[in-house]
């Protein structure tokens, strides 16, 4: 066990960066970035910067980097990293705020045919959601779904109750059709419960926005929800590694790798095509690749491929054509 590092000043903070050989043209902003945004959570931008220790790689079999960085790395680059990324992870904000909403009205729609509140009925969700139970574990000796309700109901018993909530529990004795109980979800409990939708809901909805089948979406659906995780609590988005993968539709270009956060926004993509045709969300991606991204790094990290804005999935087109 290494001893945990020691505090540092601002100042000291500075000072080493420039020690092992990053370049600091403007003192004052960079120090304001350190007070404003913390050395830790810089770090993950400028660590592509840093040298890397092919030899010990090898042995680890994981890349491995050193201290120092490489000559030419500049404290700038690293800052207009960082407001690339704050504007890529807001762009993605966007597009999942959109999703979020048209996916949760589609559920509704189609569970509530079948009762308001079907999303409280075993017998309307898929058996292995609704009626098999966990052998171990924390959730042991619970359903998907039983557990799935008590995430729900707790977003209901929230101090701060919205009035349509507290509207139903006074004129209907507490019973919230799907419709209304939607207003309620995060983006986890809406990728839960359409996991546990009985297969042709799940194909139906999936029909409407291209994806391959239900069982695909419903992947979708949890990787986007990740994506959401990490863009709302202002991690860095633009070169993680993905570990909630979706499969690449085989219809789409080879280049698409499913661990990197393109893929991602090209399912974003897919789904606004339906939900909002005439966006230019789009074109406000491209622009912000093409001409915000620092050369100091390597676009490669966030997943695109040669060629990737001449795909027609990404050419804009208005309403109606």
């Amino acid at each position: 066990m290494r001893p945990l590092k020691p505090w540092r000043s601002y100042e000291e903070q500075l000072k080493q960066l420039q020690a092992r050989g990053l370049q600091v043209e403007d003192v004052t902003a960079a120090k304001d970035y350190l007070q404003r945004i913390g050395y830790y959570r810089l770090s993950g931008y400028w660590h592509p910067l840093r040298v890397k220790n092919h030899a010990a790689s090898k042995v680890h079999k994981r890349e491995i980097r050193e201290d120092h960085f490489v000559p030419g790395s500049r404290f700038e680059d690293v800052a207009r990293l960082y407001i690339f990324d704050k504007k890529l992870r807001l762009l993605a904000l966007d597009a999942l705020e959109r999703i979020e909403m048209a996916v949760r009205v589609d559920i509704a729609y189609r569970l509530g045919k079948y009762d308001p509140c079907a999303h409280e009925m075993p017998k309307y969700l898929h058996g292995n959601f609704a009626k098999k139970r966990a052998k171990k574990g924390r959730y042991k000796g619970q359903t998907e779904h039983e557990v799935w309700l008590s995430k729900y109901r707790q977003l209901l018993k929230r101090a701060q109750k919205p009035p349509f909530i507290a509207h139903h529990e006074q004129e209907y004795g507490g019973s919230i059709p799907i419709w209304v109980a939607i207003e309620s979800w995060d983006f986890g409990l809406l990728s839960r419960l359409f996991a546990g939708m009985q297969h042709h809901d799940q194909q139906a909805v999936a029909e409407n926005y291209g994806a391959p089948d239900g069982r695909a979406f419903a992947q979708w659906l949890r990787s986007l929800n990740l994506i959401r995780n990490v863009s709302a609590h202002h991690s860095r988005l633009w070169n993680i590694n993905i570990l909630e993968l979706s499969p690449v539709p085989p219809t789409w270009p080879s280049g698409l790798r499913h661990e990197r956060p393109f893929f991602y926004f090209c399912i974003m993509q897919q789904l606004l095509n339906v939900i909002c045709p005439s966006s230019s969300w789009n074109q406000r991606l491209q622009h912000l690749l093409e001409n915000e991204f620092p050369q100091a790094f390597d676009l490669n990290g966030f997943g695109v491929f040669e060629g990737w804005a001449t795909w027609s999935h990404w050419k804009w087109r208005p309403a109606g054509k």
